[in-house]
């Protein structure tokens, strides 16, 4: 009787359902769900602990109108067609919840990609058990566990669990069950071990990356018989040993990372069958001896990195065959020898850094051929005769960033106003160091955004036409011997006070080492990722710190310590919301420190130390995480979390410290000076009998028992 009683109403529904889709059959832009499917996407709907937008509605029919649910005609019932769910994708949804057996329901689901959400889970095994998915994208979430390896998707064909929390080892079933499989992406997780001999099994790989995990040992031969490869990527891990020659069979390799492991030895010559090889990177590994020819005379390469290896010998590029070479970096080997003056030929060069390296010549005159070139960086490399290279540079009408730091030893700073670099946007001649003044040949340099010019020997003042480069976001002229006052004109700077400051992103395989303290440098790949600036630290610089900098609202790092700059610290520099570090210390600063820096919510380094300032230092905001350190040296002002703080009259706008000076000491004579010692003995005699010494102590103490009953209640 239960039986009969469950097969009508299975009828009864499926009569209900055809009917429904009979409704909106001739309307194939209103697909109707089949009850299965609907029935899953609910369940998974209640799993969440958010909702989805535009999802809900209880009517059957309408489900695959939901935003990111596909439907197709792909179910017959009765000779009625009816669709069912074949891709659900919501990435970016910031979704929060379980992905559990509900969607186990979409069995002809052949694209899921919930990306970019927050599944705090392991992963479902029933997410490996649609005979018809096709594409499975849980990129970008924070996934945790191992890969299962009860996996059965047979229609599989892209598989993308990258950036997630998986572990473990390297699933052995997946090339096993999923044998058309020709996307395969768990880059950005913690898998560790080594790659499997099976990995021969997905002989349909195309795209296979791996990169940002812990695998290790060698690249196994079975990965060099997957013959279709077109892009493999297993940078960032620990894998070590020799480069196999075996690569060569890999005929269709269009993309080749290899960079930031363990492979040392020489390059094997066998790149002359990687005849579609564009883009090759293999940085930050222990490779020695020279490039092969094989390599060096690819006519397919666009982007060659073997930057911070131990490659050595004379740089042999064969430009006349290298015809589509774009980016070349080879920073940070051993390479010697003059500078190869053939890489004039590579006429499509726009990316060149040979930086620390140990040339023995100039920049050759053949450099001038380089049209294309955009970004050069020539830094640490040897390199003498500033006003030569310069010379030559200049013709380079493209060239946008250059890099020139730690060369030209105790050379002179040309200034000839003849030099032209009109679309130049970032200018490195950083500890070199040389001599001479800042140059008035930036004055034709109008698209600057970056300049630094610190660790020389630079004197004389600061130009005020710095003020007008309209783009300019970081001026570094700090550890030279510039004096005089600073320049109105950098509290004008166009892009430092509008709301956004405009920026140009380097290339790829660039890098830009900005210096520091250390005179290190810091390095940077994207010109985002420096932060606004104005340093003119270490320098002669007098006369007072300027209310206009207040204007420039977009500055991040403002350090103008170890100075001679005096006057007092204007309010107005907490108008700058965005500052990060402000360093004001070593100087002859005196007044008070402005109570409005308390507001200044992103500021993280601070320091005034060593001036002369007094009073109170702000309370409340960032001043909570300051060492004492940021203080030191300032007799005056008040000790850092001291109980006690030296008196000091409030000082008004446009009063003279001087004249309350003097009104103090016509004020405190003897008769006065005396009668106040006396006053002060008895008040504090009455005050100890009283108990009353320490009442502002106690109320502190009141305070923060009261806070502390606070918490544990709402705890």
């Amino acid at each position: 009787m239960l039986i009969k009683t469950r097969s009508r109403r299975q009828m009864g529904i499926s009569i209900f359902v055809c009917l429904c889709f009979l409704a909106r059959a001739t309307d194939s832009k209103n697909l109707a769900c089949d009850l299965q499917d609907f029935t899953a996407l609910v369940g998974f709907l209640n799993d969440l602990e958010s909702g989805i937008g535009g999802w809900g509605n209880d009517s059957v029919a309408d489900c695959c109108t939901w935003p990111g649910v596909t439907c197709e005609f792909v179910h017959h019932i009765a000779n009625i067609t009816l669709s069912r769910v074949v891709s659900l994708e919501l990435p970016h949804k910031r979704l929060k919840g379980k992905l559990n057996k509900s969607l186990g329901g979409l069995e002809y689901l052949r694209v899921l990609n919930l990306s970019n959400n927050f599944f705090w889970d392991h992963l479902p095994n029933e997410l490996f058990r649609f005979k018809f998915l096709e594409v499975l994208d849980l990129s970008s979430n924070d996934f945790i566990g191992n890969l299962t390896a009860e996996i059965s998707l047979p229609s599989l064909l892209v598989l993308n669990l990258s950036d997630n929390w998986l572990e473990g080892l390297f699933s052995t079933g997946i090339c096993g069950v999923a044998s058309r499989l020709q996307v395969l992406d768990l880059s950005l997780n913690l898998f560790t071990d080594k790659i499997p001999q099976t990995i021969r099994n997905c002989s349909f790989l195309e795209v296979l990356s791996l990169g940002s995990n812990y695998f290790e040992g060698n690249l196994p031969e079975d990965l060099f018989q997957l013959s279709k490869l077109r892009e493999l990527n297993v940078e960032d891990n620990q894998f070590t040993g020799l480069l196999s020659p075996n690569v060569s069979k890999l005929t269709n390799l269009v993309e080749f990372e290899i960079s930031t492991n363990g492979f040392f030895g020489t390059f094997p010559d066998t790149f002359y069958n990687l005849r579609k090889l564009k883009r090759f990177s293999a940085n930050s590994n222990r490779f020695i001896g020279s490039l092969p020819p094989s390599l060096t005379s690819s006519q397919s390469i666009i982007s060659l990195n073997v930057r911070n290896n131990s490659l050595n010998g004379s740089i042999a590029l064969n430009c006349s065959s290298m015809v589509s070479l774009i980016s070349l970096a080879l920073s940070s080997n051993s390479f010697s020898g003059p500078f190869p003056e053939n890489l004039s030929s590579c006429k499509k060069l726009t990316s060149l850094d040979l930086s620390r390296n140990k040339f023995s010549s100039q920049l050759p005159e053949s450099f001038k051929n380089l049209t294309s070139l955009s970004y050069l960086s020539l830094s640490n490399c040897s390199l003498q005769n500033l006003t030569a290279t310069l010379a030559i540079l200049q013709h380079c009408q493209n060239l946008s960033f250059l890099v020139l730091t730690l060369n030209f030893r105790d050379e002179v700073m040309p200034d000839y106003n003849h030099l032209q670099f009109s679309r130049l946007t970032t200018l490195v001649i950083a500890n070199c160091p040389l001599s001479g003044s800042v140059p008035y040949w930036l004055q034709s340099c109008s698209n600057l955004q970056l300049l630094d010019l610190s660790w020389n020997r630079l004197t004389g003042h600061i130009p005020n036409f710095l003020g007008a480069m309209k783009l300019l976001f970081y001026l570094d002229l700090s550890r030279n011997m510039l004096s005089e006052e600073i320049p109105e004109g950098l509290t004008k700077l166009e892009n430092l006070s509008n709301q956004n400051v405009t920026l140009v992103e380097l290339s790829k395989d660039f890098y830009i080492f900005t210096s520091s303290s250390t005179a290190r440098g810091l390095r940077y790949n994207l010109i985002q990722g420096l932060p606004p600036t104005l340093d003119l630290s270490s320098n002669h610089l007098t006369g007072p710190i300027m209310a206009e900098f207040g204007n420039l609202k977009q500055l991040h790092v403002l350090n103008l310590s170890n100075n001679n700059l005096s006057g007092h610290i204007p309010e107005s520099l907490s108008n700058i919301t965005s500052l990060e570090t402000l360093d004001l210390s070593d100087n002859s600063l005196i007044g008070i420190i402005p109570p409005s820096f308390a507001r200044l919510s992103f500021l993280s380094k601070f320091s005034v130390a060593f001036n002369k300032l007094s009073g109170h230092i702000p309370t409340g905001g960032q001043f909570s995480t300051f060492p004492e350190s940021s203080f030191a040296g300032n007799e005056d002002l008040c000790a850092y979390k001291s109980t006690r703080c030296p008196s000091v009259p409030e000082e008004k706008p446009g009063e003279n410290p001087i004249e309350l000076e003097d009104e103090k000491v016509f004020v405190i004579g003897l008769p006065f000076a005396t009668g106040a010692v006396a006053g002060f003995i008895l008040v504090v005699t009455i005050c100890y009998l009283s108990g009353w010494l320490f009442r502002e102590e106690d109320t502190q103490k009141r305070v923060e028992i009261a806070w502390k009953r606070m918490f544990s209640t709402s705890h």
